[in-house]
């Protein structure tokens, strides 16, 4: 009885090591047999498959299949990154972007250059459209200054962030479209521009391809052409060698144009050429040019300077959301910049090191995951479904982790990346989970509580399949409603 009180009344309990809970060889029981028919049927076969689940309240591992096999995790590799985040720089990390001068201020005109310093805030003017609104913020407090005038130019300072560039092992065929831009110390509109195809009014009449906002620097060669106005449409994008984006496909005449978000190259002239557009909209006339501070000599900004406005970025708690809720990827890789906080400039392969070095400290063993970047884009990325949910075993044990953790994920049939998936299922309401998707490749690993309320956590990972990915995404889900559906009597428990 007192060992029962005990176990009732606790309220935080020390993280379990990743080991624990493996079941005895030839353990059978009715949920297993289950998973297993459906990972023996026809559906299953053409994808390599990887699976993995544990009870939370007790430790104890109810089913595996190939939970060592190192498999690619797409974007469930963001349960890692956010994860490790978390740990690392604490839910109420926030990003801090500042403008600076040396200039003195003379009749309401500053005689000099006006630099914006970032450290990679990703959240600046997203979600608006085409607003500025953070940039409308530094223009007033300007004004409120009594700056009317610019007598210099707009100068991005992004050395404390390694140089723009693809993750590690992105695919070229990926890079012209807006989930796959890159990242740096000075990142506004998620990095990307909105392209947009308008057709003919006849089979055979040029399409109109547009790109904004103009400060974006995409420059686009245009190969699509206007078919009848039964066709489909057909678009595909393509980087060129000197960095030009092509736009190749066909469109029906008369139909409604086209949209895709497409990649910016430069973030960092694409921010200051934002910046100074605002600040000339909002009344301060700017003589100078916007320029990247690695274009110009750098030693010009590093003397004298003073703060004139700052900017915070909402904090690690907010940022998660639409992370892992529509699996932002610019945001894990920002992410993964920033784990390292002692290095300049701060470098993703920094923070894969410091991704090695907390699962370690959390007793996984390093040999169980390959990290090339944090987003899950890159096919260089390896985890086994062992690995994911000892990650999610440790942010639920965690009391400074479990909330917020959860409250990230989408939830089955209502919400991201889940919210048309497992409708009018046990499942639906009750699985908060991480959803990976990519050629070949889809994965869902999170939090399930089953029909007697036992907390589990899972992970199913399928690889390498052929054609197109509706059977295994209904397989996967069958899995997963088959865990919610399921009773303690149906594990022997």
């Amino acid at each position: 009885m007192l060992c029962l009180l005990v176990s009732v009344c606790a309220t935080t309990r020390p993280p379990r090591p990743g080991g624990a809970g493996v079941p005895p060889p030839g353990t059978h029981h009715a949920l297993a047999e289950r998973l297993t028919a459906l990972l023996d049927g026809a559906a299953a076969e053409p994808a390599l498959w990887a699976v993995f689940v544990r009870s939370l309240d007790s430790g104890d591992v109810l089913f595996a299949h190939q939970g060592d096999r190192l498999m690619m995790p797409a974007s469930t590799m963001k349960i890692i990154t956010l994860a490790v985040a978390a740990e690392r720089l604490g839910w109420d990390y926030a990003y801090e972007t500042r403008l600076l001068s040396a200039a003195p201020v003379v009749d309401g005109v500053l005689r000099g250059d006006l630099i914006v310093r970032g450290s990679g805030d990703p959240t600046i003017n997203t979600g608006t459209g085409h607003g500025m609104p953070a940039f409308d913020a530094w223009a007033t407090t300007l004004l409120e200054a009594g700056i009317t005038a610019i007598d210099g130019r707009v100068i991005g300072d992004d050395d404390l962030v390694e140089e723009a560039a693809p993750g590690y092992g992105w695919s070229w065929d990926d890079l012209p479209y807006g989930y796959a831009t890159p990242g740096g110390a000075l990142q506004h509109h998620d990095n990307v521009a909105l392209l947009t195809v308008h057709p003919g009014r006849v089979a055979g009449e040029d399409a109109v391809v547009e790109v904004g906002p103009p400060a974006s620097g995409v420059w686009v060669v245009n190969r699509v052409d206007t078919v009848s106005p039964d066709g489909e449409t057909a678009l595909a994008l393509r980087r060129t060698p000197d960095g030009a984006l092509e736009v190749i496909g066909v469109v029906p005449a008369s139909a409604a144009p086209v949209s895709r978000t497409v990649s910016v190259q430069n973030p960092t002239l694409f921010f200051v050429r934002g910046l100074k557009q605002t600040l000339q909209a909002r009344g301060i006339d700017v003589s100078g040019d916007a320029v990247d501070l690695d274009e110009i000599d750098a030693a010009v900004v590093d003397d004298g300077l003073r703060v004139l406005a700052t900017y915070r970025s909402p904090p690690l708690s907010d940022i998660a959301g639409p992370l892992m809720g529509v699996s932002q990827n610019l945001y894990a890789e920002t992410l993964l910049r920033t784990l390292d906080q002692t290095r300049r400039p701060r470098t993703a392969e920094a923070g894969r090191e410091v991704v090695r070095a907390v699962l370690e400290s959390w007793g996984i063993d390093p040999s169980r995951v390959i990290v090339a970047d944090g987003s899950g884009l890159s096919r260089y990325n390896y985890v086994t479904a062992r690995t994911l949910v000892d990650v999610l075993q440790r942010m639920h044990d965690d009391p400074r982790h479990a909330a917020p953790f959860l409250a990230t994920l989408p939830v089955a049939g209502r919400s991201g990346t889940l919210e048309a998936r497992l409708r009018g299922t046990a499942a639906a309401g009750n699985v908060h989970a991480k959803t990976g998707s990519m050629s070949n490749v889809r994965a869902l690993s999170g939090y399930v509580t089953t029909a007697d309320g036992d907390a589990l956590a899972f992970a199913v990972l399928a690889n390498n399949f052929p054609g197109p990915a509706g059977s295994i995404l209904t397989l996967i889900d069958r899995l997963v409603d088959q865990l919610a559906s399921s009773r303690r009597s149906d594990t022997a428990r």
